[in-house]
This record gives C-alpha cells, structure tokens and sequence, in this order.
C-alpha cells in the first residue's frame, strides 16, 4: 500500500469546489507550490491540525509530491482512501491538551470541572472564565489558561473545533509533551477511523 498521509477540510475544498468522492483521484493542473497551490496533506495528523479549515479528516494518498517541508508535502494528485467526522475527537483533544498543562497554573472552578467532566454545558461559562483567568496571570499560567479557553471553545462551538484544537495544542509551554500529544492524537485518530468503519 501507498504511504498515508492525512488532510482536513470542511465540507468543501479551499478553492470551494466538493469534497471528491473516496478513491476518486484530484489533479492539479499547474505546478504545485508549497503553501501557495496545489494539493496539501501532512505525514501526521498532528501536523495536519495546524492547517485545518473543518473537522473533516481524510486519510488521503499522494502521487507527484513536488515539495515537503516538516509538517506538510504539497502533490500534483491526491485520492482520499478514507473520511471520518472528527469533531468529538478533536473537542476531546482539545480538553486533553489543556488538562496537560493544567498544573502550570490554579483554574477556576468552572474550568476545572469542564476540563475534567466534559460536560458541553459548562463550556460557555469556562472559556469565559479562564479568558479572564488567562489575561491576568503571568506566563506560563497564562498560556495554561488560553488552552483551558480554546478547549471550551472547541466544546461550544463545534464548527471551530479544529481551530480551538490546534490552538489549545499550540499553548503547550512543556516542550516535551509536544511528542506526547502529537502521540495521543494520533491514537485516538486512528481508533475513530477504525469505529466509524475507515481504517
């Protein structure tokens, strides 16, 4: 089998064109360039969360790779193999990546007990909180508090899911826990492909 690799969208391309059917292969008809045009997709799905526009994930195959940087590679075709609806993994994620950090600073009870219990209802009232909480602690509680507020974000609104997700991951301040969460994330990606029937 062909190397994975992994991409997110919404429910339409960037260029606003539909979502190609599963095996069906997209071509590029110019010269691709990394960042600029062409098709995109990440070795990992870890790296492919800092460019997602949706909460769609495709496990996707490549051919005519023109350029590859660490977290991306840009190709002249691109097939998806297989699609899944990430907004629970990544609304899950999100609040992991938080609770990772959560002993770098006090959270506010609220924050605490969406961080802990999940619990939807409470997410409006946390990310207001730990906003608040954020903006007057020093760094790297403030950095922990931003987390907590993109992980309620993610739970709130779960259109911004993706987003919220990479953000909360992107206020990591323990270098070493990058490796480790990009670890679970995968995990759990590949356990959501295997039950909703896509691995």
């Amino acid at each position: 089998m062909s190397k994975i690799y992994y991409h997110f969208t919404n429910d339409r391309l960037r260029d606003g064109t539909p979502i190609p059917p599963i095996g069906e292969w997209l071509v590029f008809p110019g010269t691709p360039k990394i960042c600029y045009r062409g098709l995109h997709a990440s070795d990992h799905p870890f790296d492919a969360l800092q460019f997602a526009p949706g909460n769609i994930l495709h496990k996707v195959e490549l051919i005519g790779i023109e350029e590859k940087h660490t977290n991306k590679v840009v190709a002249k075709q691109r097939k998806i193999i297989a699609t899944i609806d990430a907004t629970d993994l990544l609304q899950s994620s999100a609040r992991q990546f938080a609770v990772d950090v959560m002993d770098l600073w006090t959270p506010p009870g609220i924050v605490r007990d969406f961080l802990i219990t999940g619990d939807k209802s409470k997410a409006p009232a946390a990310e207001a909180a730990a906003a608040e909480a954020a903006a007057g602690s020093a760094w790297p509680a403030r950095a922990a508090g931003w987390a907590a507020a993109w992980a309620a974000r993610a739970a709130a609104e779960a259109e911004a899911a993706a987003a919220a997700a990479a953000w909360a991951a992107a206020e990591t301040t323990k270098p070493h826990l990058k490796q480790l969460q990009a670890e679970y994330f995968l995990k759990v990606v590949e356990a959501e492909f295997k039950k909703q029937g896509n691995s």
